[in-house]
């Protein structure tokens, strides 16, 4: 029987549930949902690759005062497991997690007004020696492109698709997304003033033609390595980027 414990996300506001041994989620889920924007009531939204639910909790916080259907769908059973836990003791109704590998889901293509995903980051890193941090990480029999495929294929004509990932994986992002999607915008994410970039930030919608937008970007910590002002606001608040 898997161990779990509880933790907390956006300034105690939501419990989370994580398995004592696996992948555990981590900031970027959090910020990741700070980027969904254009949602209204009854709008349903899918988290692909939903690992513990951290991204489909915060949405469910954020907009407590909409009427949302937010579907989750993972295909390690502890985790999955983890998000159903976590999602009946915050009362999150809205919540259903699917048990699935995402390629092989039974879920009605161009249905979901909004998409959200946080895809493994790698394809050829050495995968971590635990078995669940290694499949949340590493693709398995995919690639990035593949992923973003799905992910498209779900989107109702006109709806927005939300992306976390390592900045170098942008130029493989766009990509995937050119013809496709517009209104594409980056948020780049620097760990402190004067370094690289280490994720990115995307949102774009499905059937747009609005030129892509690079938005400055946005210092996670202070030199002193505390949470910058528009951190606290995102990760503390759950405030909106």
């Amino acid at each position: 029987m898997t161990a779990y414990h509880k933790d907390y996300l956006l300034d105690k506001k939501v419990e989370i549930y994580q398995p004592e041994d696996g992948y555990k989620t981590s900031s970027d889920a959090v910020w990741l949902a700070a980027a969904v924007t254009n949602v209204k009531d009854n709008d349903n939204i899918l988290d692909v690759g939903s690992g513990n639910g951290a991204v489909a909790l915060c949405l469910a916080e954020r907009f407590r005062a909409k009427t949302l259907s937010i579907t989750g769908i993972e295909k390690q059973e502890m985790l999955a497991q983890a998000a159903v836990l976590s999602a009946r003791t915050n009362g999150f109704d809205c919540v259903q997690i699917i048990k699935a590998d995402i390629f092989t889901a039974e879920l009605k293509p161009c249905s979901f007004a909004h998409v959200v995903t946080n895809p493994p980051y790698a394809l050829d890193d050495m995968p971590s020696p635990n078995a669940s941090k290694a499949n949340a990480h590493n693709f398995d029999n995919a690639d990035l492109a593949k992923w973003l495929g799905f992910c498209l294929k779900m989107l109702k004509p006109r709806g927005y698709l939300y992306i976390i990932n390592r900045a170098e994986a942008l130029e493989h992002i766009i990509t995937s997304l050119s013809g496709k999607m517009g209104k594409i915008e980056v948020f780049p994410l620097y760990s402190k003033t004067g370094q690289p970039a280490k994720r990115i930030i995307v949102r774009a919608k499905k059937d747009s033609k609005a030129p892509l937008i690079i938005h400055q970007g946005i210092i996670v910590h202070n030199d002193d390595g505390s949470y910058s002002e528009t951190a606290q606001s995102v990760l503390r608040k759950g405030n909106a980027i």
